[in-house]
């Protein structure tokens, strides 16, 4: 039997993380096995012994899937196979991806490839809280470069008390739900959704996960030294010492002062840092024609010059590149009700960033049916963003959605899913378009998704706006930048977003690329974005102060109602003959569902009246006759003796031939035909069949004159049941 190498860390409450090596996937680098109760994921790590030439960055993979068997069930579909990853898988991968990725060496840039598969999972258990733990552990266990272990952990407040990695059913009742990753000394990613908490509240509950996250760091680094691993040596650049300090002398003054000049025109200012490293190449390349140039490393060593003298511009002078203070805010400008013909519709464009938001209200057949291995459900409000590569300039057509658009589509659904009053009617789709792109984008699409929210007539409770924040530092002067662009995102050291009401935040994203942030700077950055999404607030309510007070004329037409539970089958009809016939007669659309013990009908239509009519036949089917009630009612049959009037859907009651007037008729002959509508009372039900007895002679004034004439048979007063006197017989 082989004996594998387990390390346990305590989570309290008697809840423990074992992470196992040494037992599958040893052909890997690096393999682990991470246990929590009866959820398991398999983690593993192969890199490549070279890297391919030319090549300056770190080619990471991130892959995360979730098999169905893991929770004993299906896939769905006819193939009966995983497929391609969902969108949640996709933003687990991500969360792993942004914590790893900074932490690798500068200079290693072999092909990596880490995979985490679940394998089983506890019922109500969420897997994702343990993925980055168990990705780190495999790259402690291999001998690929890493600098330092870290590890994710989920905090939720419940109650009033932080939780670490709590359970599905404990996560509904939080009002706060953050995805930390982080070293042993530094925070490294956060993300997630809160119930608009301050900037303290969120501080509080990064630096509780960080205590969780030290112990797990820990763990890894004793399961290493058990196992005596020795990473690997490389040599992956190429350099040339001789050109990177003349390529620093011939262009760091250039590029400082073009990033002194605070051009807001992204495209200009390019086109200059361009001009500069092409002058370079000319002057380097005069006179060589017969030698080899290395232009690879003539655009690495001038990347590295720009970017540092873009830094130290910021740092030095506190110049930034489109000549903003560190908290000044790009101009913004917006519309609402821009298309014509959508339910809602806003444009908002900040700086050289521009978000066209659209938004859509359908029925509960629109509903997205979630289908995972670890969740089913339904989801009501959804919101899709797009990133069409012409919004940057860029000639290419897109091919899918990419793993980006999911990761910022579900930051700004996040931030505005919580502002969707749980009863609303309606299913909500939100669609960001950007159509230009310099930074914040995916905050341009909460302050666009608010304001068409808002043109549509969907009664949000609060308006929600977002900001994007940047830092640069060089470890003894630091700067955080308001809403950055989208050069100082990559040439700067954290990308923090935050979106919030004014009454608390509601999302946030945040990745870290240096070690040593301190919570002070942290701080800062939060207090800076608070007063920033204020600003940016207030722009938002000049163009639309308030919620449409009704929807737009072509908007569906919805309306709910509750219904006793064993009434449903009544509505349904055999077969679905009843709903179905409703629908086409009233020309709605009616679903129904049972949910906590009684039925809810949703009826949806063009127009009031079509919903009337629908809501009224409903009515009909489900209301409880009522002795001494007025119904219009349609003849359905005529017999001998009366005719079947239906008073309501499927409830009948007998006109009696003696009930119709105050005329005595001897047959039902032309007094009434089949479909005709008569006004009737209900006078009557019997108590052990429910047959019930109608009158329309009740209604109608009596004749002058008119007197009762005894039953018939029985002229003297009486009949034999009610006590009559019998005619004595013959002798």
């Amino acid at each position: 039997m082989i004996q594998p190498v387990i390390k346990t860390i305590d989570l309290g409450n008697g809840r423990t993380i074992s992470i196992e090596t040494g037992k599958l996937a040893k052909q890997a680098d690096g393999s682990v096995v991470v246990r929590m109760g009866d959820t398991m994921l398999l983690a593993t790590v192969v890199s490549a012994t070279e890297a391919k030439d030319d090549v300056d960055f770190m080619p990471l993979t991130v892959d995360y899937r979730e098999k169905f068997s893991a929770a004993g069930r299906f896939p769905g579909g006819f193939t009966k196979r995983e497929g391609r990853p969902s969108d949640d898988e996709i933003l687990v991968a991500r969360l792993v991806d942004r914590a790893l990725r900074p932490l690798f060496p500068s200079d290693y840039h072999a092909e990596t490839v880490v995979m985490i598969s679940l394998l089983s999972v506890g019922e109500g258990d969420m897997p994702d809280a343990l993925a980055g733990l168990a990705a780190s552990a495999a790259l402690a266990v291999s001998n690929v470069p890493f600098e330092t272990n870290i590890s994710e952990v989920r905090v939720a407040r419940i109650g009033g008390e932080f939780m670490i990695n709590p359970t599905y059913d404990q996560l509904q009742e939080a009002d706060l739900d953050i995805m930390v990753g982080a070293t042993y000394d530094n925070i490294m990613m956060v993300e997630g959704e809160m119930d608009e908490v301050s900037e303290q509240e969120m501080l509080d509950a990064i630096k509780f996960a960080h205590e969780a996250i030290r112990t797990q760091c820990s763990a890894q680094e004793e399961l290493a030294k058990e196992l005596g691993v020795v990473k690997r040596e490389y040599c992956h650049e190429q350099s040339d010492e001789e050109l990177k300090a003349l390529i620093h002398e011939k262009c760091y003054d250039k590029c400082y002062e073009i990033a002194a000049m605070g051009l807001a025109d992204k495209h200009k200012r390019s086109d200059l840092f361009s001009e500069v490293k092409e002058a370079f190449v000319t002057a380097y390349t005069e006179g060589k024609e017969d030698e080899e140039i290395n232009n690879f490393l003539i655009n690495q060593y001038y990347h590295d010059v720009q970017k540092d003298a873009v830094r130290r511009c910021i740092l030095d002078e506190g110049k930034r590149l489109d000549g903003r203070q560190t908290t000044e805010i790009r101009p913004i400008w917006g519309e609402v009700d821009y298309l014509p013909r959508v339910h809602g519709s806003a444009v908002f464009t900040r700086g050289e960033t521009q978000s066209l938001t659209s938004v859509t209200l359908g029925t509960k057949s629109d509903e997205k049916i979630i289908d995972n291995a670890t969740l089913q459900s339904r989801e009501r409000f959804l919101l899709h963003y797009n990133f069409p590569p012409f919004c940057t300039g860029e000639a290419r057509t897109p091919r899918g959605i990419s793993r980006r658009e999911i990761g910022h589509g579900n930051l700004a659904y996040r931030a505005l899913k919580g502002m969707i009053p749980a009863d609303y009617p309606y299913v909500v789709r939100v669609i960001s378009d950007i159509l230009e792109s310099n930074g914040s984008s995916s905050m341009a699409t909460v302050c666009a998704g608010t304001m068409a929210l808002m043109d549509a007539g969907v009664q949000i409770k609060k308006p929600v706006t977002g900001i994007a924040m940047g830092l640069i530092t060089d470890n003894e002067k630091f700067a955080v930048l308001s809403d950055i662009l989208g050069d100082e995102d990559h040439l700067g050291d954290m990308d923090f977003k935050v979106t919030g009401t004014r009454d608390g935040i509601t999302a946030t994203q945040m990745d870290i690329k240096v070690d040593g942030l301190p919570y002070e700077i942290l701080e800062q950055a939060l207090e800076q974005a608070r007063q920033g999404r204020l600003h940016i607030m207030g722009k938002v309510e000049e163009v639309i102060p308030e919620v449409r007070d009704d929807y737009k004329p072509f908007v569906p037409r919805i309306v709910k109602m509750a219904v006793p539970k064993d009434m449903i089958g009544a509505i349904i009809g055999p077969g679905g003959k009843i709903i179905q016939q409703i629908q086409e007669e009233t020309q709605s659309v009616i679903s129904i569902e049972e949910k906590d013990g009684q039925g809810i009908v949703e009826i949806s239509a063009s127009n009031k009246e079509t919903i009337e009519a629908a809501l009224a036949r409903i009515k009909g089917i489900v209301a409880i006759p009522e002795v001494g009630e007025i119904y219009k009612g349609k003849v359905k049959s005529i017999v001998a003796f009366g005719a079947f009037i239906e008073i309501l859907p499927g409830k009948d009651g007998l006109l009696h031939i003696s009930e119709i007037d105050w005329t005595r008729h001897e047959n039902m002959d032309g007094l009434m035909k089949e479909g005709e509508e008569i006004e009737v009372k209900l006078v009557d039900v019997d108590s052990k069949t429910g047959k019930l007895k109608l009158s329309r002679k009740v209604l109608l004034p009596k004749p002058e004159g008119y007197k009762e004439r005894p039953p018939r048979n029985n002229r003297e007063g009486g009949n034999r049941r009610d006590g009559g006197n019998r005619r004595p017989k013959n002798n």
